[in-house]
């Protein structure tokens, strides 16, 4: 009996930990930034166990700063009474302007900050934010049909190869 093989990653400094896949569904994605991310010890071990929840989490300003809300890391087990809270708000790393540039669209009708993947990049834990703006219904389905469109031209082709 073989093992499964895993598809090697596209990058060897990357480690993937999740994707918030209901985004990319939900809203139109503008512009993408990467963002470093403040923990705690118990919050990177558990990262790395891979475990994380995006369900509703978004970034806002707060003063200066920016801050990452409702990001569900689990508690990791062997930690004890050492442990964080998983669903506290953490601390976003950028430049200044950055910054300001974000804060600025956020103020505009209609923009959010939302995660879209957290990753570690050369040991640093990494989030992946996008500047959104909310999709209706209307275009949920238009979406769901041209998915549906491209799935069946590619059948189509595969089948008479």
């Amino acid at each position: 009996m073989t093992a499964a093989r895993r598809a090697p990653d596209p990058d060897p400094e990357i480690l993937a930990v999740g994707e918030n896949r209901k985004a990319r569904f939900k809203y139109e994605i503008v512009e993408t930034f990467e963002a470093g991310l403040s923990l705690v010890g118990s919050e990177v071990k558990s990262l790395r166990a891979r475990k994380v929840g995006f369900a509703d989490s978004y970034a806002v300003a707060r003063g200066a700063e920016l801050w990452l809300l409702n990001l569900n890391i689990p508690q990791y087990e062997p930690a004890a009474r050492a442990n964080h809270a998983p669903a506290r708000s953490r601390k976003l790393l950028l430049h200044r302007r950055e910054i300001d540039r974000l804060v600025g669209k956020v103020r505009e009708k209609g923009f959010t900050l939302v995660p879209l993947s957290v990753y570690f990049r050369r040991g640093w834990a990494k989030v992946k934010l996008a500047l959104v703006r909310g999709r209706t219904q209307y275009d949920k389905r238009r979406v769901l049909r041209e998915r549906d469109a491209k799935r069946q031209i590619a059948s189509a082709k595969r089948r008479f190869r």
